[in-house]
């Protein structure tokens, strides 16, 4: 990338483990006037009464995930309306991603899927900390990632890259080949 690219809202998205937290900031921190702005934050504010997503979700779990990418939209929203760049990352699959792309309604919306192999998911898995699989199987996300979810903005096999490597692709990429109308 030469120069900086024009403001947009970018919504990276991908299963757990696929990298969207350490992308969106590294990302963010490469553009001007930016903000990284982080969808589980709005699931983690829930104090009581909290219903996560399961392979089989109660109707509360998906109005509750329906709420937090409707939260992410407009806080989105509010930022590019400020003058920011927005890096949005959030667990966004199937029918979710096209809903969420009706939800930004500003543009240009620049979608980006971290797509890496289920073997590169399983090694970064064991890497971290945390244990984002739980009732969840990695192959079962993966499924519905590669399955259910529409072919929207620039799909990325990052299991070979670094993020370094995927930053780069996302900034030499994305302006061009993951706007979505």
């Amino acid at each position: 990338m030469s120069s900086a690219p024009e403001r947009a809202i970018v919504l990276i998205t991908g299963i757990q483990a696929a990298g969207k937290s350490t992308i969106a900031q590294m990302l963010a921190e490469r553009l001007p006037h930016s903000v990284h702005l982080r969808g589980d934050l709005f699931r983690r504010m829930v104090v009581n009464g909290r219903a996560d997503m399961t392979p089989e979700p109660s109707e509360e779990a998906v109005r509750q995930l329906r709420l937090r990418h409707r939260l992410t939209a407009g806080a989105s929203e509010d930022y590019f309306r400020e003058g920011f760049t927005v890096i949005a990352q959030d667990v966004v699959l199937g029918e979710h991603l096209s809903d969420m792309v009706r939800m930004i309604r500003q543009r240009p919306l620049l979608v980006v899927v971290l797509a890496p192999r289920v073997e590169a998911i399983s090694a970064r898995e064991a890497a971290r900390s945390k244990d984002a699989y739980s009732e969840w199987t990695i192959s079962l996300l993966d499924h519905g990632l590669r399955n259910d979810t529409p072919r929207l903005g620039l799909w990325l096999d990052t299991s070979d890259q670094t993020p370094e490597e995927t930053v780069e692709e996302i900034l030499d990429r994305a302006w061009a080949e993951a706007r979505v109308p």
